[in-house]
């Protein structure tokens, strides 16, 4: 029952790819925009094959595969001076190392790992391609929130993560002031707003019985 329905996926979007093959040669030969719809018609089989065959991490490591190449016929056709592609690629392959890690991946040590990993690899992209401006630290913040949102949530202490979520995001706002305006200090707006979390929840906390 499940191989009819693989082998019908892999023969519509062959004939589907072939159009679109024909169409764009007949219409625009000068440029190959026929790539875009043939990657979106070719997860249509690669999806119900393992699918079929309830192999999901496969599936993961398979598509990521293919999103990379994707986007790196696109940027050698597009911009091939700039190897932009290895910003999202990085991302990608997250999927497949997750879905692999299995219970790992919800561990405490999976998260100082990635985001360790992620740190260092976005770090030396900043470094190498476009050292111009520091960029770095914003995927920096978002992986440090990971690991800490494990520990706090499993240790239950929720004051205590909202005072280093508040120092976390009140340093990246002072480092984004520092590089992007030294000689206006604007950190100072959101910094009160944000110190309103851990306040409150102390406040909170120590309030008077009812």
């Amino acid at each position: 029952m499940t191989s009819p329905r693989v082998a019908f996926a892999v023969m519509g979007s062959l004939m589907s790819i072939a159009f679109l093959i024909l169409v764009n040669h007949l219409t625009s030969p000068g440029y190959l925009w026929v790539i875009h719809p043939a990657f979106a018609i070719i997860q249509w089989p690669i999806a119900m094959y393992f699918a079929a065959s309830g192999r999901l991490k496969a599936y993961s490591a398979v598509t990521s595969l293919l999103i990379i190449l994707y986007l790196i016929v696109e940027n050698l056709s597009q911009s091939p001076e700039h190897p932009w592609f290895l910003y999202p690629a990085f991302a990608i392959i997250w999927w497949p190392i997750i879905m692999y890690a299995g219970r790992f991946a919800g561990t405490l040590r999976m998260a100082l790992i990635g985001s360790f990993c992620i740190i260092i690899s976005y770090g030396a992209l900043n470094l190498l391609l476009s050292p111009q401006f520091p960029w770095i630290i914003f995927p920096a913040y978002v992986a440090l929130w990971w690991p800490m949102s494990i520990y706090f949530s499993r240790s239950r202490k929720w004051f205590e993560y909202a005072l280093c979520a508040s120092l976390l995001t009140s340093a990246l706002f002072i480092v984004l002031n520092a590089v992007t305006s030294p000689d206006h200090i604007w950190a100072v707006y959101p910094i009160f707003a944000v110190i309103w979390w851990p306040l409150s929840m102390h406040y909170y906390a120590k309030r008077p019985p009812i």
